[in-house]
């Protein structure tokens, strides 16, 4: 019997600690995470005078280079974590493609939404490359608030955890790896 590589999906709203988990994650289990913001921020640099902003061209491009890196390192038999906010309506549609190359594991992040926003105004004043996103500024925060309430995680049929990251991670990440690895 051959076995399938594991893609775990690492999800929630803006600012709950994602990316934060997906390295950690990637870490403990012993294998690559790919970042749908890091592919989005390394398109920057190819771009002069690049300006973010809700569906911006570099956004359009960077689903279809995510999910063709994840098909990529699936069918070579890469255990995988893959990182995005994966809101159902916009991304199931890339990820059910992946299900038959891989044992699905989601993980799904969630966050007080107020400490969301706080988290997303402090990573895009200490982070450079973070001008590749229309992250919000202080002005949007009621609005981000209320888009963090109305997250829809993605659903698809897959073994599922749900993650507290608002002080660390609750499960703990042992447990998080556990349940990833039991692909």
């Amino acid at each position: 019997m051959t076995s399938r590589p594991t893609l775990i999906v690492v999800s929630g709203p803006p600012g709950a600690g994602k990316t934060t988990l997906a390295h950690a994650l990637a870490q403990a289990v012993g294998c690559p995470a790919i970042c749908r913001d890091e592919i989005k921020e390394g398109m920057v640099h190819a771009v002069g005078g690049f300006t973010s902003g809700p569906g911006d061209a570099l956004t359009m491009r960077a689903y279809p280079t995510f999910f063709a890196v994840l098909e990529v390192l699936l069918r070579a038999g890469v255990t995988t974590v893959a990182e995005a906010a994966f809101q159902d309506a916009l991304w199931r549609p890339g990820l059910l493609p992946l299900q038959p190359l891989a044992d699905l594991r989601l993980v799904h992040c969630m966050v007080d939404p107020e400490l969301a926003v706080q988290r997303n105004l402090s990573r895009r004043a200490v982070n450079p490359v973070r001008r590749a996103h229309a992250d919000p500024g202080r002005q949007d925060a009621a609005e981000q608030v209320r888009r963090n309430r109305e997250f829809r995680r993605v659903s698809v049929e897959a073994p599922w955890i749900e993650v507290d990251s608002g002080d660390g991670y609750r499960p703990g990440l042992a447990e998080i790896a556990a349940f990833a690895a039991s692909g």
